[in-house]
């Protein structure tokens, strides 16, 4: 005796060894022996062989017609014998054959969208409206399995197809796997062997290099747009009073938000008056506005060659930037000093308007306030720390006395913080300056002729300003400790490999700065941390041993480590944007200026930095090369969508020092190399799209 029985909804078949009241013995045509409960046992039988009435049974059932075989159930619940008699059978009285009684069964098990399972054998037909409705759905899934189809049958031949284009971006970030755009570039991908970005590029999806990078940051960062709706720029409605100082700002030319100026007191007197001028935003753009919540949802302003997205709006910008001629709201810092020792003797903060006389520049001034201009003004000043006579080189130069005093007051703190860092800081690489011929100002296109120069770290204007906005952001982040204001705070424990630096509220000391505490406040118009650090201030600035108790953000307050961790990542992918834009465009002028080979060192694994430009690649024969060592490379082919390129050493040029070694490792400590190929979210392993009925 034979049994055909349904196990965890498939149905199998095999000879009866024993039964009992409710469960049998069971051997499959396998050998296998099963126990089957006595209920699954749907249809007993003698003859032919399981194998036989199963694959009979199957090929009987695709003869029966859904639509018909609805129309003959009956309205109530009903056993699949039933609705064989009733399908198969010319006399009612008769039953169906087995092999009949089979072929309903497997054909209502498998058609639940007409006929609804109510238990072992048994089914209801669905209601009309309820099939309908399944119908469509099918008949739906039918046709988008088509269109999946012939999606990736376009993309196999080269050709995109425009919803597939326009969904580029998510398709290879942040895909919705259901979707049919993204079906269609998998099942393309797994057919022809191919990668998906390499699929796309191919199919047209990718016209720019550049257009794939820029849209592809827009895409995740900024997905309703780069635009500012329309509001009106606040102006602060006190009345501040007049500092008595011309102060004066250094920055590239390109910068419209000018944060910070700096102003000199006192030369040739014994005691000297360093100001430094942060613009004031944060008077009128209050907590909670809607100004305020632009710059929350930014957080940052973008840069990148011939272009940024600012923080905040332009008219907010252009009524606090520190433009020469305006005297600009502010909030200083005067730190008083010994002249001859530098010895500081006091520090106050004030809000106030200050008269902002020059906004100078990077680019034009680098190449006149060398190094060596001002160790020639430091000789000519009679006694050590007034202004130079006369004859001197700065005489005929404008804020040559003012900046050489500051040049030396720089190198007088940098030495300062080096003690407490317990080593001298490395400036060994230089910056890079990226310069595009859009001399419209519009946002490029990706095509622009592309000039890099470079700008030693630590050149004297930069040390004067990255030191004066050290001892501002040390000096207020203890002011605020001191009134009991919590701050944004950057910190570093130790300079051990492997410790980094962290954002928190509490006034830790910065190890890599050699400062008891470091609170970014000096950029408010291009970072929300220093606008946030500004509302703090002034709180302090105004109400003294009070400030905690009326400052907009109170100890522990949850929006402070929420703002923290949102610029956290916003930063990051801010810089990791401007780092991978930089790439492209130092890889353009590789090919703009047919640059084939370069000078390079070895620094990490079989990786090479360029000597001249901001590159850093993989190259054969660099593997085992000391660290330090130069070589030259001959360049291989530039991949402007992933950013890839590799190169091969042809020669090695010298032997390094184990000390240059040394200090590449401590300034390669941590660097973002931002050189990966690019990361996408297709899974080619996905599965084929499915195209079984939808149940009722």
């Amino acid at each position: 005796m034979f049994v055909l029985f349904e196990e965890a909804g498939k149905f199998l078949a095999g000879r009866i060894l024993s039964e009992a009241d409710s469960s049998l013995q069971v051997e499959l045509d396998s050998g296998k022996r099963v126990k089957v409960k006595a209920v699954n046992a749907l249809l007993k039988f003698e003859k032919p062989s399981p194998a036989e009435l199963v694959a009979a049974a199957q090929k009987l059932s695709q003869d029966i017609e859904l639509e018909l075989a609805w129309e003959f159930a009956s309205e109530e619940e009903f056993g699949f014998a039933e609705l064989a008699r009733d399908y198969f059978s010319a006399d009612p009285s008769k039953p169906a054959s087995l092999e009949q009684q089979a072929a309903a069964l497997f054909r209502l098990f498998d058609a639940p969208h007409y006929f609804r399972r109510a238990g072992k054998g048994r089914f209801k037909k669905a209601p009309a409206d309820i099939l309908q409705l399944a119908l469509a759905a099918i008949e739906k899934k039918k046709q988008l399995a088509l269109q999946i189809t012939a999606w990736a049958e376009a993309l196999a031949q080269g050709q995109c197809p425009a919803p597939i284009a326009d969904q580029l971006y998510k398709i290879l970030f942040k895909p919705d796997k259901n979707s049919a755009e993204y079906k269609a570039v998998v099942e393309a991908s797994r057919n022809t062997h191919s990668a998906p970005l390499d699929l796309l590029q191919r199919s047209g999806a990718i016209a720019s290099a550049y257009q794939f990078h820029w849209k592809r940051f827009l895409f995740e960062n900024f997905p309703k747009g780069t635009g500012f709706p329309a509001l009106t720029a606040p102006v602060h409605a006190e009345e501040l009073p007049l500092a008595t100082v011309q102060a004066f700002s250094i920055d590239d030319s390109s910068t419209t938000e000018i944060d910070d100026a700096l102003s000199v007191q006192g030369l040739g007197t014994g005691t000297v008056t360093l100001g430094i001028h942060i613009a004031a935003p944060g008077l009128a753009v209050l907590p909670g506005s809607a100004i305020d919540k632009l710059g929350r949802a930014r957080l940052s302003t973008v840069y990148m060659p011939g272009h940024k997205l600012t923080m905040l709006p332009d008219e907010v910008v252009q009524n606090y930037t520190l433009q020469a001629g305006r005297n600009c709201p502010a909030i200083s810092l005067y730190v008083t000093l010994d002249e001859a020792t530098l010895a500081i003797r006091e520090t106050v903060t004030r809000i106030e308007q200050v008269s902002i006389a020059s906004n100078l520049r990077h680019d034009v001034l680098d190449s006149t306030f060398t190094e060596a201009f001002f160790e020639a003004a430091h000789a000519a000043n009679a006694p050590a720390g007034a202004p130079a006579g006369p004859a001197g080189p700065a005489a005929d130069i404008a804020w040559a006395t003012e900046l050489t005093f500051l040049h030396r007051l720089a190198k007088h703190l940098k030495g300062l913080r080096e003690v407490q860092r317990g080593k001298p800081e490395n400036f060994n690489r230089p910056d890079y300056n990226f310069k595009l011929d859009n001399a419209s100002g519009h946002e490029p296109e990706g095509h622009e002729t592309v000039s890099i120069s470079i700008r030693q770290r630590g050149a004297p204007l930069d040390l004067i300003v990255a030191e004066a906005m050290i001892l501002a952001n040390s000096t207020w982040g203890q002011w605020l400790a001191e009134h009991g204001v919590p701050g944004i705070y950057r910190s570093q424990a130790s300079l051990a490999p492997g410790v980094k630096v962290r954002m928190g509220t509490k006034a830790l000391p910065h190890a890599g700065l050699g400062v008891p505490s470091y609170a970014w406040s000096t950029s408010p118009l291009r970072r929300y941390t220093d606008l946030v650090n500004q509302w703090q201030l002034i709180a302090c600035a105004r109400h003294g041993r009070t400030a905690a108790l009326v400052a907009p953000f109170k100890p522990k307050d949850a929006e402070l480590f929420s703002i923290i961790s949102g610029f956290d990542a916003a930063y990051s992918a801010y810089n990791g944007f401007q780092a991978g834009i930089e790439r492209y465009w130092t890889l353009k002028y590789l090919q703009q200026n047919g640059i084939t080979e370069l000078t390079a060192s070895a620094f990490k694994d079989n990786l090479l930095r360029a000597d001249d430009l901001p590159l850093v690649l993989p190259a054969m024969g660099a593997q085992g090369l000391p660290r330090g060592a130069k070589v030259r490379v001959r360049l291989g082919e530039i991949d402007e969508i992933t950013l890839d390129i590799s190169g091969t050493v042809i020669e090695r040029l010298d032997l390094v020092a184990e000390a240059g070694a040394q200090a590449m490792d401590e300034e390669d400590e941590g660097e973002d190399l931002a050189a990966g190929p690019i990361s996408i979210a297709v899974d080619v392993n996905e599965p084929a799209a499915d195209t079984a009925p939808v149940a009722s």
